[in-house]
């Protein structure tokens, strides 16, 4: 279907990053990894072994989730009733990675979870994840975050893009009746 308006004969495709490239590939690899070390566990250990540890995993996990949970909910509530905002992490949602990669079904997964609830390894990861998101951050163009959310493209036909902004005003309609919020 033609619009009638022309069209550039080159469409410029933007590049994708290298996460968005390599990323379902690295899945791939880490989940065939994971299948030929538990085959491999299997065969030398047997099967029931293999089960038994893959559920010790899924209980490890959940027991770390549920505590380093606990632990946040401690800290976020005592923070509140001192009136001030919570401190800074402490931990708590590297630990839950960690007991989630326990409860993943897999042994590089379990060793990379029982990595992640060191204390010098969550120390070295929270301090690798800021320094990148600080970097981010400074490449990012200026303006705020609500700016970058109420920011729109609209792409026209002829390849040209324009800049706008959606402002939605929910008013209802003079005889138009909405239903009571709380029931």
């Amino acid at each position: 279907m033609t619009t009638g308006a022309p069209t550039s004969p080159y469409t410029a495709r933007r590049r994708r990053s290298r996460l968005r490239r390599y990323l379902p590939l690295g899945l791939a690899a880490w989940l065939v990894l994971e299948i030929w070390l538990l085959t491999l566990v299997a065969g030398a250990a047997g099967g029931l072994s293999v089960f038994l540890l893959l559920v010790a995993g899924v209980v490890a996990g959940s027991v770390v989730i549920k505590r380093a949970g606990r632990r946040a909910f401690r800290s976020l509530n005592e923070a509140l009733q001192q009136g001030g905002s919570p401190a800074r992490g402490g931990g708590n949602g590297l630990m839950m990675l960690g007991g989630l990669l326990l409860m993943i079904p897999g042994l590089v997964s379990d060793a990379a979870g029982l990595l992640l609830l060191l204390p010098p390894v969550q120390k070295a990861v929270s301090r690798f994840t800021e320094n990148a998101l600080e970097r981010g951050l400074r490449k990012a163009a200026p303006g705020s975050l609500g700016d970058a959310f109420q920011q729109v493209r609209i792409h026209r036909p002829d390849g040209k893009v324009v800049q706008g902004e959606v402002i939605r005003e929910d008013r209802p309609e003079p005889g138009e009746q909405r239903p009571p919020l709380t029931r």
